[in-house]
């Protein structure tokens, strides 16, 4: 069993940045991609950010060039770094863990609200 603890959300103004971290624990598993996600109230869950095992990395079209998502493999963390945040960046922030044979674990959720 994987459990994920995701940390960092909050209220920030427009313009501001907020870092998510989210870390895996348990026994015995092998990360292949960590991944980011957000679901607004009324809307679908949609992908942020991803970064594979080789790092490559793949982002929405509407975070591009303000999001960056990073792992560190020995903590078994990911982080997602937004700057010049938007009211429309509202939303309950979810990491996903893929991995290897045990499938995909999600985070709990952190709240992440953006006045403008």
């Amino acid at each position: 069993q994987v459990q994920l603890v995701e940390s960092g959300g909050g209220l920030v103004q427009a313009g501001g940045s907020l870092r998510l971290s989210c870390t895996a624990s348990g026994n015995k598993f092998s990360i292949n991609a960590m991944g980011w996600y957000r679901q607004a109230p009324g809307k679908e869950r949609d992908l942020v950010a991803i970064i594979g095992s080789g790092d490559y990395t793949n982002y929405a079209d509407s975070v591009k060039g303000r999001f960056t998502i990073s792992r560190d493999n020995a903590k078994n963390t990911v982080y997602l770094q937004m700057n010049s945040l938007k009211p429309e960046d509202t939303a309950v922030y979810y990491c996903k863990v893929d991995i290897y044979i045990s499938g995909d674990y999600w985070g709990q959720g952190t709240q992440v609200t953006v006045s403008s």
